[in-house]
């Protein structure tokens, strides 16, 4: 049976880019807080590709640390650009070479999700007169 993230052998790495930015690096931990938030029971960390610590490598380095067997990895990006399929698969790679017997897999970016069209909405619908 697969490991699912419930269970002590997986965890999660939330990526975004990384800013020179405080604030917009504290957004992708936020998002992390509210997933473990809504899923005591999995191990989140978050790490940024670029800019800021912690990096990917740490990152990753991280969740196995906690003796997960299968990390998933989740670009929390827009879209399926550079980032989320060239330079992520290339960190796993090294990861993989670093820690053999670990599995590494990466999610999809959040892409043209329904969900995510109902937060767009949303937004719009907060800048129009009411």
């Amino acid at each position: 049976m697969s490991p699912t993230p419930d269970s002590n052998d997986c965890a999660i790495l939330l990526v975004d880019h990384g800013s020179r930015r405080t604030e917009a690096n504290a957004l992708v931990e936020e998002v992390a807080a509210a997933v473990r938030r809504s899923h005591p029971d999995w191990h989140v960390a978050f790490a940024h590709l670029e800019l800021a610590p912690p990096d990917v490598p740490t990152g990753l380095d991280a969740c196995v640390a906690t003796g997960a067997k299968t990390v998933v990895v989740h670009p929390y990006f827009l879209g399926p650009g550079r980032h989320s399929r060239d330079d992520l698969p290339a960190l796993l790679a090294d990861a993989r070479a670093r820690h053999p017997g670990v599995e590494f897999v990466l999610s999809e970016p959040l892409g043209p999700h329904p969900k995510l069209t109902e937060v767009v909405l949303d937004r719009i619908a907060a800048c129009l007169p009411r």
